[in-house]
This record gives structure tokens, sequence and C-alpha cells, in this order.
């Protein structure tokens, strides 16, 4: 039995929730506007500022997606109402990063400066030149182009060089010994 799933998902004050037959839901809200199609066989139930997630049956697919789909309207609604943002710091001698217009700029060590183009809903903030915030409406899309730019240069066991999450624990090895 899905726990996750059973829970109601309150609407907050200035955040509208429309239902379409094929199982679109449209939220709206201050920060911007969120549409996603989630799976035919849920029923979403939309009351006086609460979200019901039930299921038709209790097949495996139905209760494996139970959850899931109340999260992602969790996050639709919280993304439209507070958003999202993932914090990421940099590493390393001469690493740096810094904004140019609607791109972020990332030199992590090779013979090119890396550009990333910032997308629709996505905001990039560099408030240090060794740290960015990836901000948004969309969880997943932040979370996306978070991991991108940790993938740039991923940080190194041995110096601990690299960008990672701000918080993150980087495991660290013991170099080679001389005898």
């Amino acid at each position: 039995m899905s726990r996750i799933g059973l829970r109601i998902i309150e609407i907050p004050e200035g955040v509208e929730v429309k239902l379409d037959e094929n199982n679109t839901i449209h939220v709206k809200g201050p920060k911007g506007e969120l549409t996603k199609t989630l799976a035919g066989n849920m029923k979403i139930n939309i009351d006086d500022k609460v979200i019901t997630v039930e299921r038709s049956d209790d097949s495996k697919e139905n209760r494996s997606l139970h959850g899931t789909i109340r999260s992602l309207i969790f996050n639709m609604v919280e993304g439209v109402s507070k958003g999202f943002q993932k914090e990421l710091e940099i590493i390393g001698v001469g690493y740096r990063a810094q904004k140019q217009g609607n791109k972020l700029v990332v030199n992590a060590g090779y013979s090119h400066p890396v550009e990333i183009e910032q997308e629709e809903n996505i905001e990039f903030d560099v408030p240090k030149n060794t740290e960015i915030i990836v901000k948004g409406i969309d969880k997943e899309r932040v979370g996306a182009i978070a991991a991108n730019i940790r993938a740039i240069r991923k940080p190194e066991p041995y110096k601990g060089k690299g960008i990672r999450y701000k918080g993150e624990y980087v495991r660290r090895k013991e170099g080679k010994t001389a005898k």
C-alpha cells in the first residue's frame, strides 16, 4: 500500500490547478505555469484547495505509479508557488564560473571555457565565482541541469578538485607512497 500516494496535496493561495479529460494537469502560480500528462489509470480529485490521487485497481502497475504521480503533482504545486534550487560549489585552483548575459561560463581546467545556455523557467545565479545556484519551477529540470554542470568536472578522489553539490561529501583516497 502506498503511503505517499494516500497523502493529500494542499493547494496554496494564488495557485490554480486544472485537470483535462486525458489526465493532463495544468498548474499555474505566481512563479509560472507547468503542464504534465499523467498516467490515464489514476483518478485525480480536485476539491476545495485539496488534491487527492486514487488508483482504479490494485494491479502492480497502478500500485507502483500511485506515489509517483502524487509526488509529481506535489512538485508541480510546490514549484509554481515556492520554486526549487540546487547549489553547487567549485573547488580547485583556477576553477571559476561567471554569468555572461543568459549563459553560464565555467572554467574548469580545460583549454576552453564551457558555456551552458539558460533554459526557459531556469535561472543561473553566481554569488561568488566558486558558487553556482540553479533556480527554477520544474524540479526535474533544475536537477538535470545541476547534474550537467557537475558533470563538466566531477570531484576527483585525490585532491577533491571539481564541481560538487553544496554539502556533498567526496570520499578521499590516499596517494602513492615512496619506499
